[in-house]
């Protein structure tokens, strides 16, 4: 089995909720990557999206756009990533590590060699955020080397393609709990718990929320109906600031740590 199933399959038979946080892969510093994630992973995550930096991200808000900057003005690509996830998997062989970005960087890249490549670097998904679901064909070497296709939702979704989402999604679906840009602060726990517990009456793949995320009240709030909560911007916000190594992992731990604590919370407490 894939990594991220292996992951879900283990967190729904001890009735917990998946914790996925969300960096930017060279930010605050590139040699700082593979250490930040192991902090990541002892603070209590359970899978791993890395960002691939761009140059025009469009679902994403000022934080992890300027995070985006500076990471690539240290020179950090897809190369840089594959190989700071194959250090990563020196020491961690079973944390789930999604790459997500935008389409572009794959195709340079080329899409069979990069399959090929993040395969045998560890990675286990790919979210392309402008990779349209009837985009498919341009996914397929992709996921015929083994990687999932994590797909997203929002709540301007039309039914017709909620319904091939569902039907396609692998992984998890992602699905973004507004209409709007990462950071944003519009969270609306009542309407996105109606939303999700449609999507899930749809799919078996679970369910993770994301974008509006902040901190552990809000992660709990929205793990009493999903199955994983993905925590962004407000991480990516607080690493910037990091000078050191050190710094940048105490800071992860720090902020990650509550959170893990308030989804492992037993409910009615």
């Amino acid at each position: 089995m894939n990594r991220i199933d292996t992951r879900f399959a283990a967190l729904k038979s001890a009735s917990r909720k998946g914790l996925i946080p969300f960096i930017t892969a060279g930010d605050p510093s590139p040699d700082s990557v593979v250490a930040l994630m192991h902090a990541l992973v002892a603070a209590g995550a359970d899978l791993i999206e890395l960002g691939v930096p761009f140059s025009d991200p469009m679902a994403d808000g000022p934080v992890i756009q300027h995070a985006s900057e500076r990471a690539l003005t240290k020179g950090v690509g897809l190369l840089t990533i594959l190989d700071r996830v194959r250090e990563f998997r020196k020491k961690d062989t079973s944390t789930p590590v999604v790459l997500m970005g935008y389409l572009n960087p794959v195709e340079i890249y080329g899409n069979a060699r990069f399959a090929r490549d993040a395969v045998a670097a560890g990675v286990d998904g790919v979210l392309l955020v402008d990779c349209p679901i009837e985009e498919g064909q341009t996914m397929q070497p992709l996921r015929a080397a083994g990687l999932r296709r994590i797909l997203l939702a929002a709540p301007t979704t039309t039914d017709l393609r909620l319904t091939a989402a569902c039907e396609q999604a692998e992984g998890f679906l992602y699905y973004v709990s507004f209409a709007g840009i990462t950071g944003a602060d519009r969270l609306s726990s009542a309407t996105v718990r109606e939303r999700v517990t449609a999507i899930k009456k749809k799919t078996r793949t679970p369910v993770a929320v994301g974008f509006g995320v902040k901190d552990a009240a809000s992660a709990r709030e929205i793990a009493g109906f999903a199955d994983a909560v993905v925590i962004g911007s407000a991480l990516v916000e607080r690493l910037a600031g990091a000078t050191s190594e050190q710094a940048a992992c105490a800071t992860a731990r720090d902020f990650l740590a509550p959170i893990r604590a308030a989804l492992d919370e037993p409910r009615g407490a």
